[in-house]
């Protein structure tokens, strides 16, 4: 492990505890606060996938997964939203390089935010585009410097309904001329800040636009060489550490000898209890083993540029099954916890609104392994985000 990811790993470790002290305000804000976006910043965590030509600490990718996990831990929220800002060079670097050094000329912790869904369209204009739309899902839009939505391109004139496959680009401008509408309003992961943003007539000049999915990066290294990948291990990340976060919960209650009404012991003397929690801490070895080890392949991947479709395949999967497992613990945490965790003030319920909102998540969900089995058996199989 070099340098700077010892540093990064350990500055998540230090802020965790700070971070779980306020996830009850994080969550009744819909957002981080502006003091702990501060902090998050001054910790290194939105520069540490920035190359150090531009400031940042360019830490190997497997770290990063054990830094966001660390941050899901303390707060599911926190971990998500630094996971969409520290991803924010990867997403960059598929923009020409001009553009990459004038987004990064003011220093490195620049955050973007968007939406992946094809939700606008970019009308062809001189010097670059016309973009009109409205996205979903945006987290983190309120504290980003640049936000983004991925459009679908149209010559001027043409009908408002694109064609059946129009050529899709990301367009990306300053977040003061976007509008964002408060509609965050949800189960899970409410200090996200996941609100619609939209665009009305926005230029966008031709160098801010890019290519999402078979974009090339336009920077050198291993780090953007799989922006895609990353970020669906990444979301494995965030949702094991919302389960880590969930066990260690569950182990304090029933530290404090708590005992259920008409049990006949408490929860840290039953044989049931502790049978459940063994088998939580064993689907949470493997989770974080598998996710770990896919963590680095895919760097040694990048590493050596093997980045094959079929990797792709076997990524999502890996994203999936973590996240199916990482939601099944946490159902055995907060069903252990019995009545207490009914309630707002218990982190227990928090943990399953969470992760049961990160479920649903288009990169998780349950088709990943219909598609997986089908090429076990020579069958076609597209994976894709």
């Amino acid at each position: 492990m070099t340098p700077n990811a010892e540093k990064i790993l350990a500055a998540s470790r230090a802020l965790a505890p700070r971070i779980r002290a306020r996830a009850a305000e994080i969550e009744a804000g819909r957002r981080l606060p502006l003091d702990l976006v501060a902090e998050l910043k001054a910790a290194g965590l939105f520069r540490m996938l920035l190359p150090a030509s531009h400031g940042g600490l360019e830490v190997e990718y497997p770290v990063t997964v054990d830094v966001l996990a660390e941050l899901a831990a303390a707060d599911g929220a926190t971990g998500w939203t630094v996971m969409i800002g520290s991803e924010s060079p990867t997403l960059l670097a598929l923009l020409p390089e001009k553009s990459f050094d004038e987004i990064y000329a003011s220093g490195p912790d620049v955050i973007i935010a968007g939406a992946f869904a094809p939700q606008g369209r970019a009308e062809r204009a001189p010097g670059g585009f016309r973009v009109t739309g409205r996205w979903g899902f945006a987290s983190g839009c309120q504290h980003a410097d640049w936000l983004f939505g991925n459009c679908a391109v149209v010559e001027p004139g043409a009908p408002a309904a694109p064609a059946a496959r129009p050529t899709l680009l990301c367009m990306i401008a300053r977040a003061s001329d976007w509008t964002i509408h408060d509609t965050w309003r949800t189960a899970g992961l409410r200090g996200t800040g996941s609100h619609d943003i939209e665009a009305r007539d926005l230029f966008v000049p031709t160098e801010r636009g890019f290519l999402l999915f078979g974009g090339a990066p336009t920077l050198p290294g291993p780090l953007f060489q799989g922006a895609l990948p990353q970020a669906s291990l990444h979301i494995g990340a965030v949702a094991l550490g919302i389960a880590e976060g969930a066990l260690a919960d569950l182990i304090e209650l029933a530290n404090t000898k708590k005992k259920r009404l008409y049990a006949g012991t408490s929860l840290h003397e039953s044989p049931v209890f502790q049978n459940k929690l063994g088998h939580a801490q064993a689907d949470l070895l493997a989770a974080r083993a598998m996710l770990r080890e896919r963590a680095v392949e895919l760097w040694d991947r990048a590493c050596a540029g093997a980045m094959e479709p079929p990797f792709m395949g076997r990524v999502i999967q890996t994203t999936a099954w973590v996240a199916e497992t990482a939601a099944r613990v946490v159902d055995v945490c907060y069903t252990g916890g019995g009545g207490s965790a009914l309630y707002e003030g218990s982190p227990l319920q928090r943990r399953l609104r969470d992760v049961h909102t990160l479920t649903q998540h288009a990169s998780v969900q349950d088709t990943v392994f219909t598609t997986a089995g089908a090429a076990l058996l020579g069958q076609p199989a597209a994976f894709g985000l």
